[in-house]
C-alpha cells in the first residue's frame, strides 16, 4: 500500500486509468475518518482526471466483517488471527452489521467499487485453520509472527452440503468451517434480508441511480455521514451506537431494518427526499 499522493500518477488516462485506493482497509468505523478518506480520494481522482476506487476487503487483509467486530485499536485483525480467535473477542454480529452499512456507503459514492469474493455472503475471516492445512508462504516464512492470508481465501459455500459445500466436486483446497453451511448461497437466496440479497438490491439500485460523479455532503448528526448525489437521492450512514431520526423521504434501501421510524446504529439508508 504505497503513498496516496502517488496514486494520480498511475490513474491518468495516459497510464492505467484507475489505481486502487486501499485507505479503507485500515480505517476505523468512524464517521470523521471515513469522510476524510472520501474527501482525500475524490480530490486525488480529480487531480488525475480519473474516477476513484473503493474497496473494503481483498485477499491480503482480514475480511471487514471480522475487522469491524474487533476493538478499534486491533482493527487490522492480525493479532486476532495470530491467536486463532481465542485471545481477542470479536463481536461477529456487530462486525457484519457494520460491514453492510459500510458497503452501502461506498456504493453510494462516485467512482468504482471493487467487491471481494465472499463479502456478499457476509463471510467472516476463518482463523481456526489447522497448521497442516495452511498454504500461504507467509505462514511458513514467519512462524509465530504471521498466520498468512488463508483465512480470507477459503472457498465459498454454495450449498450447505457436499464435499466442498458446492464449490466443486472434490475436497476444498482449504477446509471450510461448519458455520459456512448457514452462509451458503442456496440458503441466502431464500432470505430477503440476507447479506447476499442486500448486495443484490444495492447493485441493481446503484445501476439505476448512478449517473455522473457529482456529490455533496449534507449536515448530519455527529457520528454520521450524509451525502446527496446528482439527481437528489441521499445516503445517510449512522456509524454510532445509538439510533437517530430517519430523514424524511422515500426509503429505497437499508443495510438493516428500520426501527420505529429511526435509523438504527451501524445502519445505512438510501432515500429519495419528497
Amino acid at each position: 500500500m504505497g503513498p496516496a499522493n502517488r496514486r494520480p500518477s498511475y490513474a491518468t488516462r495516459e497510464e492505467l486509468g484507475q489505481a486502487f485506493n486501499f485507505d479503507l482497509l485500515q480505517a476505523p468505523f468512524r464517521a470523521e475518518e471515513l469522510r476524510r478518506i472520501i474527501d482525500d480520494n475524490l480530490a486525488l481522482a480529480a487531480r488525475s482526471g480519473s474516477s476513484t476506487t473503493w474497496v473494503l476487503s481483498n485477499h491480503d487483509v482480514v475480511r471487514h466483517a471480522t475487522r469491524y467486530g474487533l476493538p478499534e485499536e486491533l482493527r487490522d485483525g492480525r493479532q486476532y488471527v495470530l491467536g486463532d480467535g481465542h485471545t481477542i473477542a470479536c463481536d461477529a454480529d456487530l462486525g457484519l452489521r457494520r460491514a453492510l452499512a459500510a458497503t452501502l456507503l461506498i456504493l453510494a459514492l462516485p467512482g468504482s467499487t471493487y467487491l471481494y469474493q465472499g463479502e456478499e455472503l457476509g463471510l467472516p475471516q476463518v482463523v481456526d485453520i489447522a497448521d497442516e492445512y495452511r498454504q500461504d508462504p507467509t505462514f511458513f516464512r514467519s512462524p509465530g509472527v504471521d498466520k498468512g492470508r488463508d483465512g480470507c481465501r477459503v472457498p465459498l459455500p454454495w450449498t450447505p452440503d457436499g464435499p466442498s459445500l458446492g464449490f466443486g466436486s472434490g475436497e476444498p483446497h482449504l477446509p471450510q468451517p461448519t458455520r459456512f453451511r448457514d452462509l451458503a448461497v442456496s440458503r441466502q437466496d431464500a432470505d430477503s434480508r440476507s447479506p447476499l440479497n442486500v448486495y443484490r438490491r444495492a447493485l441493481r439500485l446503484r445501476a439505476q441511480l448512478q449517473d455522473g460523479e457529482d456529490m455533496e455532503w449534507l449536515d448530519s448528526p455527529q457520528g454520521t455521514v450524509a451525502l446527496r448525489r446528482h439527481d437528489g437521492w441521499v445516503c445517510v450512514a449512522n456509524l454510532t451506537s445509538t439510533p437517530i431520526d430517519l430523514p424524511s423521504g422515500e426509503v429505497l434501501l437499508t443495510s438493516a431494518d428500520l426501527v420505529s421510524g429511526k435509523l438504527p446504529e451501524a445502519t445505512t439508508v438510501w432515500l429519495r427526499p419528497r
